[in-house]
């Protein structure tokens, strides 16, 4: 059974910081090309955070949106099968359920980083207060 399990998520206020990770289980022979976290906000749609694709045996290739860039920090360890998100400089912006997601076919370019993910995570909640 395929899970993608979030944790780390919880209450911070402006300014503060939060580790997020994701452990992959159940590809059994099979191996992410690309992980990559999402995020929803109450009333608003699921969108991009920020993506990681392995390009050779210790070489990675991130993108992330505009409205972190500077801020968060994707990192992964394949040993694990985890990906992690660095969450400095939080606003309550920030705010949101925060969703890891994987995909096995690698891509190039932003567009496609920010699509056709094969599996999710249930999400973890993040809350930023002012």
């Amino acid at each position: 059974q395929v899970q993608l399990v979030e944790s780390g998520g919880g209450l911070v206020q402006t300014g503060g910081s939060l580790r997020l990770s994701c452990a992959a289980s159940g590809r059994t022979g099979s191996t992410y090309a690309i992980m990559g976290w999402f995020r929803q906000a109450p009333g608003k749609e699921r969108q991009f955070v920020a993506a990681i694709q392995r390009i050779a045996s210790n070489t990675y290739y991130a993108e992330y949106a505009d409205s972190v860039k500077g801020r968060f920090t994707i990192s992964r360890d394949n040993t694990k099968n985890t990906v992690y998100l660095q969450m400095n400089s939080l606003k309550p912006e920030d705010t949101a359920v925060y969703y890891c997601a994987a995909r096995l076919s690698s891509c190039s370019g932003y567009r496609c980083l920010t699509q056709g993910y094969d599996d999710w995570g249930q999400g973890t909640h993040v809350t930023v207060s002012s």
